[in-house]
């Protein structure tokens, strides 16, 4: 089983200083503490992997494994105090374990892990909502989904649409967007589940956030996929449509994106979208780092992203 790179996977104390000097920001103002390290960690469909692979897989030999993630995450929090993990859906079924145990060890796993909170992906449904609104007991973290309505299901009052969490003085707003169920989910497993337009939450959600709750960064959790032939809503439209978002941290479609992907959106301000793999082989990294005097001003360039590419686990 190999480790961990902490070439591939971290970014060395020299490089982030590179970067910084390069961009402007003086390196005395790491030594001042006037930057506030904001570190964004990501997952997505891992369905329930969570052994590594064997040596012999013709895919990913040797890779993934909850131990070797739940190692990594350790690391980097006992280096970093600003980190946040979260996940973009379909952590369940793909494995003997969900056959077996429903979802209670992955979500207790995930506990473990310290996630912050994860969206709802549509193999969340695959054992109906009574068995989903049991599992969810044993998750430690905020299911976040805005555009999926339970009421009068066993879900009602299960999840939550945004979450607004705080670092350092920082407010990070989140938001979750999950896929349209009908004619992909068998309808008797989501039951009176509504499914409402991505497009319009996504709006109200990060206006909501980004205006009204004064958040310096707003993320969405997408589980619509990455991009599409068709003229299906997607991470790729949604970035080019959205106001007020400045990441989207996609699942659903298992796309390896090597680093984010920038965008404008729809008012000519950057915004991020990556996603990273799936079944837990890689996990994504981004790097905020944040000027503390201007970080309730992020539109005037106090934000500077510093992007790393997903890494093997």
């Amino acid at each position: 089983m190999k480790e961990i790179s902490r070439r591939d996977f971290l970014k060395g104390l020299s490089g982030t200083a590179a970067y910084l000097s390069l961009v402007g920001i003086p390196i005395e103002a790491i030594a001042k503490k006037e930057l506030i390290n904001l570190i964004i960690l990501h997952s997505n469909d891992i369905h329930s992997h969570i052994d590594p692979f064997p040596d012999n897989d013709p895919k990913y030999p040797g890779l993934g494994g909850a131990a070797r993630k739940a190692a990594a995450i350790k690391k980097i929090r006992n280096e970093n105090k600003n980190v946040l993990l979260f996940d973009a859906g379909d952590m369940l079924q793909g494995s003997p374990y969900y056959n077996m145990y429903k979802g209670e060890l992955e979500f207790k796993m995930m506990t473990e892990m310290g996630y912050d909170g994860a969206t709802v992906g549509n193999h969340e449904f695959d054992n109906g909502l009574e068995q989903l609104a049991e599992q969810i007991v044993h998750a430690n973290f905020p299911l976040i989904s805005s555009n999926y309505d339970f009421t009068n299901t066993p879900m009602e009052g299960k999840t939550i649409p945004y979450k607004v969490y705080k670092k350092e003085g920082l407010k990070v707003g989140v938001f979750g967007l999950g896929i349209e169920l009908e004619g992909l989910v068998n309808k008797k497993m989501y039951g009176n589940t509504k499914y409402l337009d991505p497009v319009t939450k996504s709006a109200e959600m990060s206006y909501l956030l980004k205006k009204e709750k004064t958040c310096d960064l707003v993320i969405c959790l997408s589980h619509l996929g990455y991009r599409y032939e068709s003229n299906k809503i997607c991470d790729h439209s949604l970035a080019l449509r959205s106001k007020n978002i400045d990441l989207i941290i996609g699942g659903h479609t298992h796309t390896k994106l090597d680093k984010p992907i920038e965008y404008k959106n729809s008012d000519g301000k950057d915004i991020l979208v990556c996603q990273a793999g799936c079944y837990g082989v890689r996990m994504g990294r981004i790097d905020y780092v944040i000027k503390k005097k201007l970080k309730q001003n992020l539109e005037k360039g106090s934000t500077i992203k510093i992007v790393n590419n997903p890494s093997q686990i």
